[in-house]
């Protein structure tokens, strides 16, 4: 219940923040509420260090330019089995290509269709601050399945890397989780969203 109870205030995190007009004050509302999350629940991957130091999670500043509205170009991709240690393999497909970021960080990224019960849009990138400013196995920047979807403006999907975040096995060992492929390893800086 306590892993249902993370996802569920993930969620509820995302949705409120997808409501907000002011996107510099819904990304305050998500890095705080995600420090208290981090801070105080059970399921929180920094759970294995002092109290003092669970909710303390750094970022980049804000970068208004950072956001993006992108359409999405459907791809057929063969499913794939990704790795995830002890829990074998996550079954993804390439579902669709982004059209909106080339101009900017140099190339469009895939979006990844998590299969399985219910499936999920999955965003995973590396950029050329991971393994140094950065995780090295990259971030996170949507995962439907958990509720981290910034949503769609005029119909076209908001990708806003000030959002962009560290899969749970970045923070403690005892989780496993996919990494960015070569695929979406941007060869540009990427200075928004989780950081050392």
């Amino acid at each position: 219940m306590e892993l249902t109870d993370w996802r569920r205030q993930v969620a509820e995190i995302y949705s409120r923040v997808r409501t907000t007009d002011d996107q510099r004050a819904a990304w305050h509302e998500w890095k705080d509420a995600r420090s208290e999350l981090f801070a105080h629940h059970p399921q929180s991957p920094n759970a294995h260090l002092d109290a003092a130091e669970r909710g303390i999670v750094n970022y980049f500043p804000y970068d208004p330019q950072a956001r993006h509205e992108v359409s999405l170009i459907a791809v057929e991709g063969a499913e794939e089995g990704w790795p995830i240690g002890q829990d074998g393999l996550l079954n993804l497909a390439v579902f669709a290509r982004t059209d909106g970021l080339k101009e900017t960080l140099g190339q469009e990224l895939n979006v990844y269709w998590i299969s399985g019960y219910g499936g999920g849009l999955f965003l995973p990138f590396a950029d050329a601050t991971s393994g140094v400013e950065t995780y090295g196995g990259g971030r996170y920047l949507l995962d439907t399945i958990k509720g981290a979807d910034l949503g769609t403006s005029s119909g076209r999907l908001v990708l806003d890397f000030n959002f962009a975040y560290y899969p749970s096995c970045a923070h403690s060992e005892e989780w496993v989780c996919p990494l960015a492929p070569a695929s979406n390893r941007l060869s540009v800086r990427v200075e928004a969203g989780q950081r050392y």
